[in-house]
């Protein structure tokens, strides 16, 4: 069965995470990705373990599914061969600043002129029209500036870095929904458009859902911050022989905790009742959580919660995803034969369709592997084509 995307191309001029982890996910959903790259590649390319340069193990995991065309678009035949692909295309993304993907002459105007349907979208750092339109911005520069790494420091007592990055894979998922919702819009009207998904605002957006809190008001009704989430004994907890992830949440949970560890008057404790009570004394209750959490093992306490259906999950280091058993029961480890790079090891496509499942079809291209097949398939004539690869406006790997 082919996946719900199948049918729609993708012009993929994104680089590093954030851009090309969202194309991985329309290709994993049928689209095909036409993976565009300056001569010397990705920079993901030289991150992360190697059996081969240029294919490092960053590059692997945020570029599957995708076709790869290598082409140096300051050279006049390039772009023209570009722009014929943008012809035809259904999506255009790109992750350069505004300044200069215009240098290029692939800003929307010029490539809405060759093809008026086109989804156009630019990933930025912040949007265009304010003064910080034209700024780089990378994940660590975002986590500051929007807040994360603020946040670190109510718990901690010095601003840190989550360590993912996830400003980057935040603003992946942002770029998927925008360019699926303009895809809709075409569907209906047969208008392209232009979408300026953006780093900075998505982020803030994103923290703010919880933490704009006292402040949804004007006045304000409260301070700033959700105090729940905010409260330094917020943490896993240790037991006899690990970690543990505990929350219990409503009232009845809370209440069912308090019973398995032998203390059921907290219930009735003005303090502990009800979940704004709970939220002024949240502190109090999480310290009460971490000295419990100590007196029995991970395997007790996951017993006991279960019987009560208080939520809890034991804490696992990222080499026990490999062997977690609901994953290998779901199949969601995928081993595949890469043809220059060996066996690797990849993660299943996450949601599932009963009738347009994705999957995953292509591996991630070595630097330039499609140039020739995919300039071919967009009608670049073919001493066209000899001309750019004798003078470098195109890249073809050998074979």
């Amino acid at each position: 069965m082919a996946g719900p995307l199948e049918g729609v191309t993708v012009l993929d001029l994104t680089s590093v995470v954030l851009g090309p982890w969202a194309t991985q996910i329309l290709g994993d959903m049928g689209a095909d990705v036409i993976k565009v790259e300056a001569p010397d590649g990705d920079i993901t390319r030289g991150i992360g373990p190697a059996r081969n340069a240029g294919m490092g193990a960053l590059y692997l995991n945020c570029n599957r599914n995708k076709r790869g065309l290598a082409l140096n678009l300051k050279q006049p035949a390039a772009l023209a061969a570009l722009l014929r692909l943008a012809a035809a295309a259904d999506v255009f993304v790109h992750t350069m600043r505004p300044q200069a993907i215009a240098r290029l002459g692939l800003a929307y105007d010029d490539v809405a002129a060759v093809n008026p349907t086109i989804v156009y979208c630019g990933a930025y750092g912040y949007r265009k029209a304010g003064p910080f339109g034209n700024k780089p911005a990378f994940d660590d520069m975002i986590q500051g500036a929007a807040g994360l790494a603020a946040l670190q420091r109510r718990q901690t007592g010095r601003p840190g870095y989550m360590p993912t990055i996830v400003a980057d894979k935040s603003m992946s998922l942002a770029m998927v929904n925008s360019v699926m919702m303009a895809l809709f819009h075409k569907a209906q009207t047969g208008e392209g458009q232009e979408v300026e998904t953006t780093m900075f605002e998505t982020m803030v957006a994103y923290i703010m859902v919880e933490h704009l809190y006292g402040h949804t008001f004007e006045p304000p009704l409260g301070d700033i911050g959700y105090p729940r989430v905010l409260s330094p004994s917020r943490r896993p907890y240790a037991t006899l022989d690990g970690f543990i992830s505990i929350l219990p949440y409503d009232d009845r949970q809370w209440r069912a905790f308090f019973a398995i560890i032998g203390k059921p008057e907290m219930a009735d404790d003005a303090r502990f009742a009800t979940m704004p009570a709970r939220m002024e004394h949240i502190d109090l209750l999480y310290a009460e959580l971490a000295e419990q959490m100590g007196a029995r093992t991970t395997a007790e306490w996951l017993v006991a919660c279960e019987a009560v259906h208080v939520p809890a999950n034991e804490v696992n280091e990222l080499e026990q995803l490999l062997d977690d058993p609901h994953l290998a029961a779901v199949g969601f480890w995928k081993l595949a034969e890469h043809p220059s790079e060996g066996t690797i090891r990849m993660t299943d496509v996450p949601p599932t369709f009963s009738k347009t499942p994705g999957s995953i079809r292509r591996h991630a291209p070595r630097l330039g592997e499609h140039t020739v097949e995919v300039l071919r398939a967009g009608g670049v004539e073919e001493a066209d084509i000899e001309a750019m690869l004798r003078t470098g406006a195109a890249i073809q790997t050998a074979a």
